[in-house]
């Protein structure tokens, strides 16, 4: 019986992924996955001839940064800002960074500044300080959708961004804000031509459980600009699962939509610190960032 046993474990071992889940159930740990949808046979769009056949990588693009304190309206409210920019003071294509329930600090920061370096214009409103919203709110309050929305205008306003429309990065709540800002405040409209998220919330934060768990915010399927989002292999289950929901739908709708899963990490790869911070933080976090700028940068008709 033992001889049986171990023979039809060599047998199930050794099936193809086709016969698993779409995206390959191991089949001793049956929540964790090791293909992910980047690496679908069909749409490996990642690939790169130039890399397999002749071993030519990307050059990443360095800037010096400065950094700006700066503030716009929304309302009667003054929303606090930073702005971040390479420091030769030319005119660069704008980002709108919105943080997440974290809210702005010294960690947080280091994401906007990072994407000036590869040669953008980033605006970092700190839509908690302006509504005197304490550090990881529970609740949501709807109005800061508004004041991300209001700063997407007030960055097309500064003379040193390029262009006519921005794109949006985003983490964590970051993600919900920036999708009402551009659905329901209208800024895919006009203003904004892509969004890019880390493990996004994309529900709204004051709904049920369940809903947080099984189901989407509505507006999700209302994006029509192009989409990049990003999260590590060991993301809650209750936000990835309608993350891929929602890049799913999307896809099905025939909307220009990307998700990559990054295996051995987890929530908050970009700026986790030192003490905590592992090799597959690091290289997630490097290939988010370039892959993150090739994307904002055709999307605003850069090279």
């Amino acid at each position: 019986m033992r001889i049986v046993a171990l023979c039809l474990c060599l047998i199930a071992g050794s099936l193809p992924a086709q016969a698993a889940d779409p995206w390959g159930y191991t089949y001793d740990k049956s929540w964790v996955r090791y293909l992910y949808p980047q690496d679908e046979d069909k749409d490996k769009w990642w690939w790169d001839d130039d890399w397999w056949e002749n071993g030519k990588l990307d050059t990443a693009t360095n800037h010096d940064v400065i950094m700006e304190r700066i503030s716009y309206r929304s309302g009667d409210t003054e929303v606090p800002a930073y702005v971040f920019r390479p420091k030769d003071g030319k005119k660069y294509p704008g980002i709108l960074f919105q943080h997440g329930r974290r809210g702005l600090d010294e960690l947080t920061l280091l994401h906007p500044r990072r994407l000036a370096a590869r040669g953008f214009v980033v605006l970092a409103p700190d839509l908690w300080f302006a509504r005197f919203i304490d550090k990881y709110p529970l609740d949501h309050d709807p109005i800061v959708e508004g004041d991300s929305a209001r700063g997407m205008e007030f960055l097309l306003t500064l003379p040193q961004v390029q262009g006519d429309k921005i794109c949006t990065v985003s983490h964590t709540r970051g993600g919900y804000i920036t999708l009402k800002a551009l659905v329901t405040h209208k800024k895919q409209e006009k203003e904004v031509a892509c969004w890019v998220s880390y493990y996004p919330h994309l529900q709204d934060p004051d709904a049920a459980e369940p809903m947080q768990i099984y189901k989407y915010a509505p507006e999700a399927e209302d994006l029509r600009v192009p989409t990049l989002m990003f999260f590590g292999e060991h993301e809650q289950y209750q936000r990835h699962r309608p993350i891929i929901y929602v890049y799913e739908t999307l896809k099905e709708k025939g909307r220009d939509t990307r998700l990559i899963v990054y295996p051995g990490v987890g929530r908050g790869f970009e700026f986790r610190p030192p003490h905590v911070r592992t090799f597959a933080d690091d290289l997630a976090a490097k290939d988010a960032m370039m892959r993150t700028a090739r994307f904002v940068k055709r999307h605003l008709g850069q090279k």
